[in-house]
C-alpha cells in the first residue's frame, strides 16, 4: 500500500509534463468517482479484467502499430483436410507476401489454417477464456504474440482496432457473431471503413445465401439501406480477395473526424463535424470535381474539397498526407464505400 502511495504521488508530480496528460486525468477522475460510488465487488472484477485485458493487448500489439494486419475469421471445426483451411491457409500465406500481418482468434479450424499460412512471427492469436478449454493452435502456442481475453468485447475491439481489412470464411455462431458487430460498426461509422472479403471453396454458395437472407429481409423492408451491401464482398477466389484488399487501399489511406470549428464544445461529435480522407498521394481537380458530380447525396453540406493540412490534425504522423474534407452525412456509409472504390479506381 506504501508503494502504491508513492507512485500515485509521483504520478501526480509527473502528470502536467505527459504527452497525453489530459486523457490521464480523465482517466484518474473517473476511477475516483467510481470509488466513491456503491458499486459491488463483482462490479470491480469487470473493470478490473477489463483494463487487465486492454493492458495487455494494447503492450502486444504497440510494436507492430506501423503494420498492416488482417483478421481472418471462420469456424473452429473445419477439419485440415476440407477445402477452405486449405484456402485459409494460402489466403494467409499470400497476405504475408503482400507485407501484412494476420490476426486470428488462435483456435483450431479455419483460425488454425491462418496462422499457419502465415506463420509464427507474423501472426497475431487472439484467444478467449471459456467455460471449456480452449486451447491456442500449435502455431500459436507460447508465441509472445498470443493473447488471452478474459471478454470477449475487449477482444472484439482489438481485432477491429488494429485490423485494416477483415477476411470471413464458413463458420457457426463465433464467426456470424463476429462478423456482424464488424459490419454493425462499420455501418454506423464507430470504425474506419476497410475491406471486408467473405470467402469461401469455389462454387459453394455459402455467403450468397447469407446475402440474400440479407437482401429480402433486412434491405427489403428497410432495416438497411440498399448501398450497406458496398461494405462487404462476396467471392470464392483468393486472387480476387486480396485484389479487393489491395485496391481498397490504392488511393485510400484512412479517415478521421475533426471537430468543426463552429462548435463550440469540443467533446461533441455531431453531424457538423467534417470527415477527412486521408490520401496516398495527391489527386487532381478533375478527379475531386467528379467525386462532387456524383456523390454530392453523401453531403449535409458544402462540397468534397482538397487539403493538405487540418489544425486538429497537428502533430499526427500521417500529417503529410493529402487530404479531402467534407461535410459527410454519417449514414451514407454504403456510398462512402463506394466513394472510396471509385476514388481509388480513378485517383
Amino acid at each position: 500500500m506504501d508503494s502504491l502511495k508513492q507512485d500515485l504521488v509521483d504520478l501526480l508530480d509527473r502528470l502536467p509534463t505527459l504527452e497525453n496528460s489530459d486523457r490521464l486525468t480523465q482517466l484518474l477522475d473517473t476511477v475516483l468517482r467510481l470509488a466513491d460510488s456503491n458499486l459491488e465487488r463483482l462490479d470491480w472484477n469487470i473493470l478490473s479484467a477489463t483494463v487487465a485485458d486492454m493492458e495487455k493487448a494494447l503492450e502486444v500489439f504497440l510494436p507492430y502499430r506501423h503494420r498492416r494486419k488482417i483478421a481472418v475469421f471462420g469456424s473452429a471445426r473445419t477439419p485440415e483436410t476440407a477445402p477452405e483451411y486449405l484456402l485459409a491457409k494460402e489466403f494467409a500465406r499470400r497476405a504475408v507476401m503482400a507485407s501484412y500481418m494476420v490476426i486470428t482468434g488462435a483456435g483450431a479450424g479455419i483460425m488454425g489454417a491462418a496462422n499457419e499460412g502465415a506463420g509464427q512471427a507474423e501472426s497475431f492469436g487472439l484467444n478467449i477464456h471459456l467455460p471449456f478449454e480452449q486451447d491456442a493452435n500449435s502455431t500459436m502456442d507460447e508465441d509472445p504474440k498470443l493473447l488471452k481475453f478474459k471478454y470477449f468485447f475487449t477482444r472484439k475491439l482489438f481485432f477491429l482496432r488494429e485490423s485494416h481489412a477483415l477476411a470471413v470464411f464458413p463458420g457457426g455462431f463465433g464467426t456470424y457473431d463476429e462478423l456482424l458487430e464488424c459490419l454493425t460498426l462499420c455501418q454506423t461509422g464507430r470504425c474506419n471503413p476497410l475491406p471486408i472479403v467473405l470467402i469461401t471453396k469455389p462454387g459453394d454458395d455459402y455467403w450468397h445465401h447469407w446475402h440474400h437472407y440479407l437482401q429480402q429481409h433486412l434491405a427489403d423492408r428497410g432495416f438497411i439501406d440498399q448501398e450497406d451491401r458496398q461494405i462487404y464482398t462476396i467471392t470464392d477466389d483468393i486472387d480476387q480477395a486480396h485484389k479487393e484488399i489491395a485496391s481498397f487501399y490504392r488511393v485510400y489511406h484512412s479517415i478521421r473526424y475533426v471537430r468543426d470549428p463552429r462548435e463550440p464544445d469540443p467533446r461533441r461529435q455531431n453531424p457538423r463535424d467534417r470527415l477527412v480522407i486521408r490520401l496516398q498521394h495527391p489527386i487532381s481537380d478533375e478527379v475531386v470535381q467528379h467525386l462532387n458530380d456524383r456523390y454530392r447525396d453523401i453531403l449535409l453540406s458544402g462540397e468534397i474539397t482538397k487539403t493538405t493540412f487540418v489544425p486538429e490534425e497537428s502533430g499526427d504522423p500521417t500529417a503529410l498526407f493529402s487530404r479531402l474534407i467534407l461535410h459527410f452525412n454519417q449514414r451514407k456509409v454504403g456510398r462512402l464505400y463506394q466513394m472510396i472504390r471509385d476514388l481509388n479506381e480513378i485517383g
